[in-house]
């Protein structure tokens, strides 16, 4: 159960303000249809983050619980200041919007999501528990916690958050994940 509840609120919180949750805007905006937008997202995030969290496995069974345990406790805090830097997105790439909305969020996001402090997140939580595919479903539920409200609704209400305090407070969480990985 903590993997699942870590899981879901580490990533929830990470992509508020994140580069692929202004994508998720930029495409409601665009096409429209949140359903097929949802839908490519999805796909995206299951497909990323299982990659993600099966290579987070592999790391935990190729290191020594000690030098696994400093190394996501470090990773964590690196994630802390990490999240403090604000994404943004590049425009579209308009080649991509002539498949429709569903191939569009799908490939878009996936791409968008490669190196991305949410899949960085999946692969330090798959790391950190046994249990592999609770992960991938936290984060997958995560994802979609911060995404299909922004699709959802589109423009409204999205440029009042307050995403300083957003952010601090997600770069608090990391931190204090980091140091309990750490000291416990």
């Amino acid at each position: 159960m903590e993997a699942l509840v870590t899981s879901i609120t580490a990533v929830a919180i990470a992509e508020i303000g994140d580069k692929t949750q202004l994508l998720a805007l930029l495409l409601a905006c665009k096409f429209r249809k949140p359903l097929p937008i949802i839908a490519g997202i999805i796909v995206a995030t299951l497909l990323n983050h299982a990659a993600a969290a099966w290579f987070g496995a592999m790391v935990q069974s190729w290191l020594n619980p000690d030098v696994l345990r400093w190394l996501l406790g470090l990773s964590f805090i690196a994630m802390a200041i990490w999240v403090l830097i604000p994404d943004k997105v590049d425009e579209l790439d308009s080649a991509m919007l002539k498949h429709g909305p569903f191939m569009a969020s799908l490939v878009l996001f996936f791409i968008a999501e490669i190196g991305d402090k949410t899949q960085v997140a999946t692969v330090i939580l798959a790391a950190k528990y046994d249990a592999l595919w609770v992960v991938i479903a936290g984060t997958t539920i995560g994802m979609c916690i911060a995404n299909i409200p922004v699709v959802l609704l589109g423009k409204l209400g999205v440029d009042k958050l307050p995403m300083t305090l957003i952010h601090r407070l997600t770069a608090i969480l990391f931190l204090a994940l980091g140091l309990s990985t750490l000291l416990f």
